[in-house]
């Protein structure tokens, strides 16, 4: 017969980890690191499918349709990420946490690598762009449950006064992350003629990912299980958690899942964006060497914030910072789109950095904390890569739909893609609204 719940209090099950001092931080350390290495992998596949796969991988007589195709196998990495968010939630719920770290890592590091062996379009075909969907389709799969477990490690070890702001850092590490993933193309297409970036040059962020494997082993392998995730296990045994998180927790994904739409501000500035400011057929005709220094900027004053917003949320609670970023960032977007469509490069960069560097940056430093509280530690990492991955996979095909229903030939780019971006983060900051704080209380 299985023990009833309320014959666990809050503070029995959260003793363990108040008893290891330092156990938060170093917990934090590490989801740093790891989401350092993992988005890093993740997002220089973004830069390369803006700048050189419609070359190297799509060749068409029509740029629209190679950007179109470029940017669709951008979109397919989100594809995996509802089943690999299943998969490795279910994994790190039912034999832990720190498995699934490794292994997340490890499948995201050689994949990535794969990707810059790749013979071009032009060397065999069809096979070419078949192979990079498929290594596409594993990172997807790998870097959806990279987060969660790394987030739920910190929150089932931090303290609930100070959860947000420890958990902010895993958060800080995906942007820095993205940061070299974007710096790595600067002195590539600087230093590089457009032919040898377009034949060899392309491919070394990629192979860098091998130092990603090494690293992966080191910080990971020396991680301790969290002793409330152990405590569970022995008092309840191990239940199916996809099973548990929609009897108990059901109406929580799915307001988890519309706060992630929020995510849609990061596609638009930083993808698409970089599409659109960069990419011929659009007409903009950004140099791309000066463009890609307007997202490492934003990432740079994003990874100031962060942990300033995680800290205050801990004072002030999680709602305010997932309302009002979303909301904000969605409206500011719209007159960005329309000052890169005017080439003016000062005010691409202001407003780069208010929408996100600062207002999706209220959301990003404070959702992970908000939603890890939402859920029970018998289901929480499946809870947390499941509605993240969800949204993820809907906001990350819309650079692909942006260049359907905004293509090069449309006279109103900025408008459309602008009034899309704007509905999905009202309906991110409606559903905080209807949600319940969660900051400075006991997880269970």
């Amino acid at each position: 017969m299985m023990m009833p719940r309320s014959t666990m209090t809050s503070t029995d099950v959260t003793t363990p980890v108040k008893s290891k001092r330092g156990q938060g931080g170093r917990a934090a350390l590490s989801g740093w690191l790891g989401s350092t290495l993992e988005y890093y992998d993740f997002s220089i596949y973004a830069s390369a499918a803006a700048l050189v796969f419609p070359t190297v991988f799509f060749p068409s007589a029509n740029p629209a349709i190679a950007i179109i195709a470029s940017l669709a196998t951008y979109g397919v990495g989100y594809v995996a990420r509802p089943l690999g968010a299943f998969v490795l939630g279910h994994f790190g719920d039912r034999y832990g946490r720190k498995k699934l770290l490794v292994f997340a890592m490890l499948l995201m590091g050689i994949s990535t690598f794969l990707v810059g062996c790749l013979p071009s379009y032009a060397q065999i075909g069809l096979l070419s762009p078949a192979m990079l969907v498929v290594l596409r389709l594993i990172q997807g799969f790998a870097v959806s449950g990279e987060l969660g477990g790394a987030t739920t490690m910190i929150a089932e070890h931090a303290s609930k006064e100070n959860r947000g702001f420890l958990m902010s850092f895993a958060l800080q590490g995906t942007q820095f992350g993205s940061i070299l993933a974007q710096a790595s193309f600067i002195p590539l297409s600087h230093f590089l003629s457009t032919e040898d970036l377009l034949a060899w040059g392309w491919r070394i962020p990629f192979f860098l990912s091998a130092v990603v494997v090494i690293v992966a082993l080191v910080i990971r392998a020396k991680l301790d299980e969290t002793p409330i995730f152990v405590d569970k296990d022995k008092t309840q045994g191990r239940k199916m958690p996809i099973v548990e998180l929609f009897r108990t927790s059901g109406g929580a994904v799915f307001r988890a899942v519309c706060m992630g739409l929020a995510n849609v501000i990061g596609t638009t500035v930083v993808v698409f964006g970089t599409t659109y400011a960069t990419q011929e057929a659009y007409g903009v005709n950004m140099d791309a060497d000066v463009y890609l220094w307007i997202p490492v900027v934003a990432n740079i004053v994003a990874i100031i914030l962060i942990p300033v917003f995680g800290f205050a949320s801990d004072k002030i609670g999680r709602r305010p910072f997932l309302i009002f970023g979303p909301l904000l960032g969605g409206i500011v977007a719209v007159p960005y789109l329309f000052v890169v469509q005017a080439h003016n490069v000062a005010l691409t960069f202001i407003l780069a950095i208010l929408v996100f560097g600062i207002m999706y940056q209220m959301f990003n430093a404070t959702y992970a904390s908000f939603f890890q509280e939402m859920f029970p530690t018998e289901s929480r990492v499946t809870g947390f890569a499941l509605s993240q991955n969800i949204a993820l996979f809907i906001t990350g095909l819309m650079p692909s739909l942006f260049a359907v229903i905004a293509p090069p030939s449309s006279n109103h780019v900025p408008l459309i893609i602008g009034v899309v971006t704007l509905v999905l983060c009202v309906a991110s900051s409606a559903a905080a609204m209807f949600s319940k704080e969660t900051a400075r209380q006991d997880i269970a």
